[in-house]
């Protein structure tokens, strides 16, 4: 089944993704029928709290946890804030010192901005032009005061995807807590917390054909951690709040269908980022693939056109009935050049022409075609009007 809707194209699944119908229809009854507080101790608690419960059985199995290492939250943003705020007030008495990298989610790199106002010490590591973090980077950065490194598995704009358990090997041979921000890889690619060695992980629903307002926190027994949001008991008094059960129980749904589907889903959108790459790259001149060219998301193509702005490309294939990003969601609205193209060493002329094609399982071969039939003629028309072609 297509993403096909009043011949429009949804080529934007790094931001957002269309629920799965399954799991929408896990919702419905909880809106009206169920509608209960799970915290509460008469009838009307019992089934929204079984249904919860379910739903975190659910995301704890698709990344290899155990049901009491999940907390939900409201989004991958409140995660990651979460898991900054909490492990490293939680292990400050060790020290105040924190890793990441230059090319982390605004969620991570604005709230260690607010922590070094504070007087937390951040090392910020630099990445190659593949936007990969060096190891050996993070080895040299650790110190005896280091308390947090936190390395996203997988760039939610370039695509690639990071040396996630050499990373978390250091990590711990330095007895430093190891988080990683997994909202553009949980439920899309392998995430074995285990295998990989990480001891906290942020991700959410919306990534992975469930509603919004639904994520997660996974925290491995004996890893400490405050909650930054103080109320009631609720996830066993690390975030206060009464639960998104509706969300929770979707999301729940959907990590269920994305641990059964997974690996035909990554087979099938493949082919298609191949398709769209290769179509893209032999028409059209002086255009450059971002990213690793193999060690990335299987949905994503982020690309950079010379001499025109990713904004103008993005509205004309708008009026094509194609939506893609010229960013991450996050930053896009600023129209601000991205950090992420800072990093990996792109000039400015060449990252403000960048596009992100973000493919998902619902995006079809008559979707790419459309696509690379209308491209080229944007393209050429847009650099005929630039001053700089």
């Amino acid at each position: 089944m297509g993403n096909l809707e009043n011949n429009r194209i949804f080529f934007d699944n790094a931001s957002t993704t269309r629920i799965d119908d399954r799991a929408y229809r896990e919702m419905l009854p909880l809106f009206k029928k169920h509608y209960g507080n799970p915290s509460s101790f008469h009838s009307f608690g019992e089934i929204p709290e079984e249904k919860m419960e379910k739903a975190r059985m659910s995301v704890a199995s698709l990344i290899g946890a155990e049901k009491d290492e999940i907390y939900f939250t409201s989004c991958a943003t409140e995660s990651n804030n979460t898991a900054l705020w909490g492990i490293a007030r939680a292990h400050r008495d060790k020290g105040r010192h924190i890793i990441t990298s230059a090319i982390e989610h605004y969620s991570i790199l604005n709230p260690l901005k607010e922590m070094q106002r504070e007087g937390w010490e951040v090392t910020l590591l630099p990445v190659d032009k593949y936007g990969i973090v060096d190891p050996h980077d993070v080895k040299k950065a650790i110190k005896k005061n280091t308390v947090l490194i936190s390395i996203m598995h997988a760039n939610n704009e370039i695509g690639t995807i990071q040396h996630i358990k050499d990373i978390s090997d250091l990590a711990k041979q330095a007895g430093v807590v190891m988080h990683s921000d997994c909202a553009a890889t949980a439920g899309i690619i392998p995430l074995g917390v285990n295998a990989l060695g990480i001891d906290c992980c942020s991700f959410s629903a919306q990534q992975m054909y469930g509603p919004k307002g639904a994520a997660a926190i996974y925290l491995k027994k004996g890893i400490k951690m405050r909650p930054i949001i103080i109320g009631g008991v609720q996830e066993r008094g690390r975030r206060a709040g009464t639960e998104n059960v509706p969300a929770i129980a979707g999301f729940g749904k959907a990590c269920s269908i994305a641990k059964l589907e997974m690996e035909d889903n990554i087979k099938a959108i493949t082919v298609l980022r191949d398709m769209l790459t290769e179509g893209i790259l032999k028409n059209i001149k002086k255009v450059k693939l971002n990213g690793h060219p193999e060690k990335r998301l299987p949905g994503n193509v982020h690309v950079s056109f010379e001499y025109i702005e990713g904004e103008s490309i993005t509205l004309l294939l708008n009026s094509q009935g194609v939506a893609v990003s010229s960013g991450s969601s996050c930053a896009s609205a600023a129209l601000k050049t991205s950090h992420v193209l800072n990093a990996i060493g792109l000039s400015p002329a060449i990252a403000n022409g960048s596009i992100l094609f973000s493919l998902g399982k619902y995006n079809t071969e008559a979707e790419i075609k459309k696509t690379l039939e209308v491209l080229p003629s944007i393209i050429e028309k847009l650099r005929k009007m630039s001053p700089l072609s």
